[in-house]
């Protein structure tokens, strides 16, 4: 049975914020790697731009990347502290690949604002 993908392929695609998923081809390991991803300070509501690093052991199902991208550009207009984000995004991962949580870690790099640089890890 063929996979029918959300988006990957299809018009209007870039409205779609799920992750989709497909079988493990038998990979043991995954990292994503992602410089795009933007949100903004709560607070002082300053644009934060990261670098995304996602790592996983994948169980029967790996995570599909341009869903991923466009689930990462979801954040853009997204008031959120770094640690925070890093949580969700790897909970999210996490249940879409129907993981534990310690299988999934996350990375978020925040790029320096005010001469300070934020990594946060899961």
């Amino acid at each position: 049975m063929e996979r029918e993908f959300v988006a990957l392929g299809h018009a209007g695609s870039d409205a779609y914020a799920g992750l989709e998923s497909f079988p493990n081809p038998g990979v043991e390991r995954v990292e994503l790697q992602s410089d795009e991803l933007t949100a903004f300070c709560p607070i002082t509501h300053q644009p934060d731009f990261y670098t995304a690093t996602i790592t996983y052991e994948p169980g029967p199902l790996c995570l599909e990347s341009k869903s991923l991208k466009i689930y990462l550009s979801r954040f853009h207009d997204q008031g959120v502290f770094c640690e925070a984000l890093a949580v969700q995004i790897r909970d999210e991962v996490a249940e879409a690949l129907r993981l534990d949580r310690s299988r999934v870690h996350v990375t978020l790099r925040q790029k320096a604002r005010g001469g300070i640089t934020i990594t946060a890890s899961t």
